[in-house]
């Protein structure tokens, strides 16, 4: 594996890639993955404005958000382990898929007291991308977290994207706080925040359809849910770290836990995924 250190639009890493071209870029802050690149494109959205000085969540690429999700508890929002350095697991990764990882330090056991080893591996095969997020309990008392894989993906025109998956699955509307059935097909023509109840049997969970180019999103059962995300023109104009038409550009598909916990006893691990493919 060609894995080097890099940087990003000022933002600090590690690059590898593949003999035909795949590329993936991940950050040292927040083990962020920045890039993928295949088929000539690349897949991930990153603000051009986004802080590269480590004093605020890097926006964009692929956020690990824990032990939080959003503002839905005392933690910042999306927890604090994106504005933290993580290290590569040098022992893991030689001529392998990389592994990053983060351990409960003064730092976290201040903002939340317990002892934890978060890992996230960065699988790059020829047009797919697999991140997968590994949390083992190394204290005495059970962990008990929200989170999400929170990707941005990069779009040519937000209002000519369509989504499609979860067919009357229950959807929760976070922007008028209504419940319905999810139609199967989503547009965006403004602020878009919904919650899915995702059942992944029906593979694959969400298809983004992009002009001709079409991507498949899948995730593992231990998420639980997804949420689909696009601020919209008059929230991106309130993001500091957003160009004022970068809603444009992105649209955000994430593998997440909101509504309920995920629970680790003691001595244990909790292993969970996202994977996207051309």
């Amino acid at each position: 594996m060609n894995l080097t250190t890099d940087s990003l639009q000022g933002h600090a890493g590690w690059r590898w890639s593949l003999p035909q071209g795949d590329s993936v870029f991940v950050a040292q802050q927040g083990a962020q993955v920045l890039s993928w690149q295949t088929g000539g494109r690349e897949r991930l959205y990153l603000s051009p404005t986004s802080a590269c000085d480590g004093s605020t969540a890097i926006r964009g690429g692929i956020p690990v958000c824990f032990p939080q999700f959003n503002q839905r508890g005392t933690l910042p929002k999306h927890g604090f382990v994106r504005n933290m350095a993580w290290q590569l697991r040098a022992e893991q990764s030689q001529g392998a898929d990389p592994v990053f990882e983060l351990s409960d330090n003064a730092q976290t056991q201040a903002l939340w007291p317990y002892q934890f080893n978060a890992q996230l591996k960065v699988l790059l095969r020829a047009q797919s991308l697999k991140v997968q997020l590994t949390v083992f309990n190394l204290g005495h008392q059970t962990l008990s977290f929200t989170g999400a894989l929170h990707t941005y993906f990069a779009v040519n025109q937000i209002d000519q994207v369509t989504l499609h998956g979860q067919v009357n699955q229950p959807e929760w509307n976070a922007v008028n706080d209504t419940h319905h059935a999810c139609l199967g097909q989503l547009s965006f023509k403004t602020e878009f925040d919904r919650v899915y109840d995702v059942l992944t049997e029906k593979q694959p969970t969400w298809v983004l359809q992009d002009g001709p180019q079409q991507l498949n999103i899948t995730q593992s059962d231990s998420w639980g849910q997804s949420v689909v995300w696009n601020p919209g023109a008059d929230r991106c104009s309130q993001l500091a770290d957003m160009p004022a038409l970068g809603y444009q550009r992105m649209l955000c598909v994430e593998a997440a836990r909101v509504t309920s916990f995920i629970e680790v006893p003691p001595s244990q691990q909790w292993e969970a995924w996202q994977q996207f493919t051309v």
